[in-house]
């Protein structure tokens, strides 16, 4: 760890906060809250913070989804740009390029009242507060390329560093087969985000917070509304799969569940039941050798669920790209999406996807998985064809709150008294519901700001003080831990010149 000085922490509150889950959502609403001086206690039942389904990118305006509303683009734009500004060294500073295949019933030209909405949305937010200009410019906030533009840039040199919104067109003007596409393909900024280096940039934070006790190894098994409306939580600690249980009983004022995929066993204990839809997804980890340039994400739409689904393209440093195929044998599963029933808040999922969750995946099916991915992409991607099994795959469960399987903006859900659940479809949503939890403990008198501390008190200090090189460095530990290859921590970036 460098040497580095952090702001001094608020005081601490007396108001106590359980947390259960250290995913994603969980891990942000932890550091938000204890940011504030709030003591606390965050149950995580694996070893590690953010060890969940796989994240690839921000969804900066939505545009990877057709099927969605443009409230939810706005939305996902917004909540996007917060993040940003919360975890820097998260992200991967590169667009994403949306392409049509000829074979796709849409028309790519579709897409452009909603682009220009979200464009003169962002610059109206800029014009407003400068420093949410953290997408690049607003006026290359996207941009489209024709036919003539895609041939002409093919007779250019690859650049080794992309430094203007033309370079990072020329390794695809070079590779695909134009006469497969629709066009104009759209170039837009939703940057790539690494989840091992924001569970870095979590787990180093936390650690500098003393209002937070973070429970790895730790199991809530039962739950009880005590009388001053408060919760007692019963958990189970054990150091190693062998180990006895040890079981504790702690008392708090407000009980948040992020549980992700798991959030409706919590809903059980706890008596408050809610409708949701789980998915089992995973994407494939590969290895293209003979790749020319730095890539950008690319996703050639297709119908969900199809053998024409969409395939997506997400670059790496050192060759590295992870895939998704969103076809049912690839990154969809055959039953992989369940209901909870009038019994249970939580859908259940069949007994081999859990398996693949606590233990891990069979190799042969792994392999196969991702050689199907492979296959998908070259397609596309002829070239890729060259690709290999670059490590095993990212993978888990994702709840969808509701009945909805299209949803993909939303955060978080009140119930009973003192109760709350983070209910994240995209990880950029996690910092909204941490917001949101913090104006219900406002709302309902258990916390105060102090002094000024309102101002800022949602921008974390302490978390955005984390240097790049401390994150990095942690979050390679992390993929090392976890087994996957170290490129997928380290940072591809290349911002625009101005």
């Amino acid at each position: 760890m460098n040497d580095q000085s952090f702001p001094a922490h608020p005081p601490q509150h007396s108001l106590r906060v359980g947390i259960i889950g250290g995913g994603i959502a969980g891990s942000t609403v932890a550091l938000q809250l204890a940011e504030l001086g709030i003591q606390v206690e965050l149950f995580e039942a694996g070893t590690s913070l953010v060890n969940g389904p796989p994240i690839c990118h921000l969804h900066a305006g939505g545009n990877l989804y057709r099927e969605i509303s443009d409230e939810q683009c706005v939305t996902l734009l917004k909540q996007s740009i917060d993040t940003v500004k919360v975890f820097p060294h998260t992200v991967n500073i590169r667009p994403t390029v949306i392409a049509v295949p000829q074979h796709d019933s849409s028309d790519p030209t579709a897409l452009l009242p909603r682009l220009n909405k979200l464009q003169t949305l962002y610059q109206q937010l800029v014009n407003d507060d400068p420093s949410l200009c953290v997408l690049g410019q607003p006026k290359h906030y996207y941009k489209l390329y024709e036919r003539d533009d895609m041939a002409r840039l093919a007779q250019q040199a690859t650049p080794d560093a992309p430094q203007q919104l033309d370079d990072w067109m020329i390794p695809l003007a070079k590779q695909l087969d134009l006469d497969r596409f629709k066009f104009p393909f759209v170039l837009v900024q939703e940057f790539g985000w690494s989840v091992f280096r924001l569970a870095a940039t979590a787990q180093l934070a936390l650690s500098h917070l003393p209002s937070c006790t973070v429970h790895t190894q730790s199991k809530v098994t039962h739950l009880q509304q005590a009388d001053d409306l408060g919760w007692s939580i019963e958990y189970q600690t054990h150091s190693m799969p062998e180990a006895d249980h040890v079981t504790h009983t702690t008392h708090v004022d407000y009980l948040i569940n992020a549980c992700g995929f798991q959030t409706g066993t919590i809903d059980d204990l706890a008596q408050l039941s809610r409708p949701r839809l789980v998915e089992f997804k995973a994407a494939y980890v590969t290895h293209w050798a003979a790749c020319q340039g730095v890539w950008p994400e690319v996703i050639f739409h297709g119908e969900r669920g199809t053998p024409d689904g969409m395939a997506q393209l997400t670059p790496y440093p050192e060759g590295y790209f992870q895939l998704h195929g969103m076809t049912e044998d690839i990154t969809l599963f055959k039953k992989g999406l369940v209901a909870s029933t009038n019994n249970s808040a939580q859908p259940q999922l069949q007994g081999s996807f859990i398996q693949k969750i606590k233990q891990g995946w069979p190799n042969d099916e792994a392999t196969l998985r991702s050689q199907r991915a492979i296959n998908h992409m070259a397609r596309f991607v002829p070239h890729y064809a060259s690709a290999t099994v670059g490590g095993k795959p990212l993978f888990g469960a994702q709840q969808i709150p509701g009945d909805d399987a299209s949803l993909r903006a939303a955060d978080i859900s009140f119930a009973g008294q003192r109760y709350a659940r983070t209910e994240i479809v995209k990880a950029s949503s996690a910092l909204s519901a941490a917001h949101s939890i913090v104006d219900k403990l406002v709302e309902e008198g258990l916390f105060q700001y102090h002094g000024t501390q309102q101002s800022d008190a949602l921008s974390l200090p302490v978390t955005r003080s984390i240097s790049s090189q401390d994150v990095e460095e942690k979050a390679i530990a992390l993929a090392e831990e976890r087994h996957y290859p170290v490129a997928l921590a380290k940072p591809l970036s290349y911002p625009l010149a101005s």
